[in-house]
């Protein structure tokens, strides 16, 4: 059972971490680092927001996932 929830969490993580690199698609390789802070925020629309809800609910099914595997052991 363990060795199933192992995987899971490995392709969660990987799909996470996709997720997020694909939201700073427009800010540039000094934004993955912070270093850009003269961006202007504005509101969520479209596939933003789709790929902004799939980030949260990913990293929901990872904590539980996390738990979960660590209740088990």
């Amino acid at each position: 059972m363990t060795t199933y929830l192992d995987i899971a969490l490995i392709i969660i993580s990987l799909a996470l971490t996709a997720s997020v690199i694909l939201q700073n698609k427009g800010v540039g390789l000094g934004g993955l680092t912070g270093a850009d802070s003269t961006q202007v925020f504005s509101a969520r629309r479209g596939l933003e927001k789709t790929l902004f809800n799939i980030t949260i609910g990913l990293s929901v099914i990872f904590f539980i996932l996390t738990i979960l595997t660590i209740a088990l052991r």
